[in-house]
């Protein structure tokens, strides 16, 4: 006697939801290409709905906003009055004068905020934020892309994207214009590139030893010709022209680049893998993404260099400043410009400034102090309006448990699809837990945010199983993430309000205080 087949199915029907939609080649199609393009409608609407409100600087938008309307004008951040927020939330944006501003992060992120308000006008609100909200959509894309490029599957493609889309850090990030989006999305894209030159260094691993015909492969080859890496190497120094911090995602990458090449080539049978890679593939390697990287960065300051009027930009031409001996040669506004990033430094390893809503690295995956940015409150004081930085909690948290599923798996299985997560998680908060005593916020966790995305989605595949696996336990899988997605929408769904600063009543906001540090 045959078993019966599941209930409410033929024999021959497809056991499970996706089987039904992979069964038919129309269906397939849609879920290809209609699937993505849903996530990607949610997310923009998520960010750019109602955008213009509050129609007020929240946070260091004071900074960031002011600062890239000056690079409009002036070419370099030029300075303010102490009172000018007022004015300028007014529709009064002309109070700036040429004198130069200090400040401590590179240009670029705040050249992207300025084609916004180059669009829509320093008077409106959108202005200030578009070129974040579209920056944060882009995001949510490049993840998508990434996930696919991984594990060639749309659904776990779309899990990704999705958890992205709706989680709150990514949504709040993406809806004031502060630089760190701006950061996130770089940093994806040359860990794209890094994954892509992969691939690309394997296939041309291979030719060369089909060319090899049974002979020596001690050392193995010397590829000087890497586009994918070249590629890596321009979008690091990008991200380092937003955040220095871009710096590190530079050499974690770098060195997963090298130890992907020495495994390629160990599981290739070259017999000196490791020294063949450090000192055969090292160099190339090296001279296609630090000098790229490092011209991407001076692009950056191009406004800076060109200009005469930016902060210490006549350093080197004040008596007794300019170099002299050996670095004579060197031109007199790239060494203003050291001197101003020795300065920068100093500031940075130096900031140890209170702050209510400082949160270490080392609290980030507790989710112990995010960092509230605005807050109103009604006249009668029983609405307000709130903007927390606040991750969706079960996505924040999930995404640290299916990292360290990730590491067991790697470690068991070594399966290197796995590896990428971890690496853009390792690269971009590990480096913080080096500065404990320095200032910190929460919401620098976006620029690992993807990779959490990442993770879950990972964690997701291995709950949808494959159809070697037993029905049951495929249908048990597709409804377990069924419930999960739909469980973080609805907690995504309570907490919106307090990701846009949406006025309700008071009772209403308390209700998200889970935790006594999210006051």
């Amino acid at each position: 006697m045959t078993a019966a087949p599941p209930l409410g199915l033929a024999p021959s029907a497809p056991a499970t939801l996706l089987d039904r939609l992979r069964a038919d080649p129309r269906r397939r199609r849609v879920l290809r290409w209609a699937a993505p393009a849903l996530v990607l409608l949610l997310a923009a609407v998520a960010r750019l709905w109602n955008l213009g409100e509050p129609h007020s600087l929240v946070f260091d938008e004071t900074f960031y906003v002011k600062d890239a309307w000056t690079l409009l004008h002036l070419g370099y951040e030029g300075d303010w009055p102490d009172d000018a927020n007022a004015a300028f939330e007014a529709g009064d944006v002309d109070g700036y004068s040429s004198d130069p501003s200090y400040v401590a992060h590179p240009p670029l992120g705040k050249w992207f905020i300025a084609l916004g308000l180059a669009a829509f006008g320093a008077e409106n609100a959108v202005g200030w934020r578009i070129a974040t909200a579209l920056a944060g959509v882009l995001l949510v894309a490049l993840t998508m892309v990434v996930a696919r490029l991984l594990w060639r599957s749309t659904v776990l493609a779309c899990v990704a994207g999705l958890v992205l889309a709706i989680d709150g850090g990514a949504i709040v990030l993406s809806r004031v214009a502060l630089l760190d989006v701006f950061l996130a999305l770089l940093g994806l894209l040359g860990a794209t590139f890094v994954l892509l030159d992969r691939r690309w260094a394997q296939r041309r691993l291979e030719r060369w030893l089909a060319r090899r015909d049974g002979r020596s492969t001690d050392w193995g080859p010397a590829f000087w010709w890497r586009p994918w890496l070249l590629a890596a190497g321009v979008a690091f120094g990008l991200a380092s022209g937003v955040k220095w911090s871009g710096l590190y995602l530079l050499a974690v990458f770098a060195v997963y680049s090298v130890v992907s090449d020495m495994l390629d080539r160990r599981r290739a049978g070259v017999h000196f893998w490791f020294t063949g890679t450090v000192a055969g593939q090292g160099l190339p390697s090296f001279l296609l993404t630090v000098p790229a990287a490092l011209a991407a960065y001076l692009v950056t300051w191009t406004g800076w260099l060109v200009t005469s009027g930016g902060y210490y930009r006549g350093w080197s031409a004040e008596a007794g400043n300019a170099w002299t001996g050996a670095l004579s040669w060197v031109p007199l506004p790239l060494q203003s410009l050291w001197h101003y990033h020795d300065s920068v430094y100093r500031f940075h390893v130096g900031l140890a400034a209170e702050h209510g809503y400082a949160s270490p690295a080392w609290q980030w995956p507790l989710l112990l102090r995010p960092t509230s940015m605005h807050y109103e409150a009604a006249e009668g004081g029983g609405t307000a309006a709130l903007i927390t930085s606040l991750p969706n909690p079960l996505l924040w948290w999930g995404g640290f448990a299916a990292m360290a599923w990730l590491l067991y798996r790697l470690i068991r299985s070594r399966d290197w699809t796995l590896s990428l997560p971890l690496v853009g998680l390792a690269a971009a908060w590990l480096p913080w837990l080096l500065y404990p005593e320095r200032t910190m916020f929460q919401f620098y966790g976006i620029a690992f945010q993807p990779y959490l995305a990442l993770a879950i989605a990972a964690v997701a595949g291995a709950m949808l199983a494959t159809p070697a696996h037993p029905v049951p336990r495929r249908q048990t899988g597709e409804r377990m993430l069924l419930v999960l997605l739909i469980a973080a929408l609805v907690v995504s769904a309570f907490f919106y309000p307090v990701w846009t600063g949406i006025e309700a009543p008071i009772g209403f906001l308390r209700a998200h205080y889970w935790l006594p540090g999210w006051i």
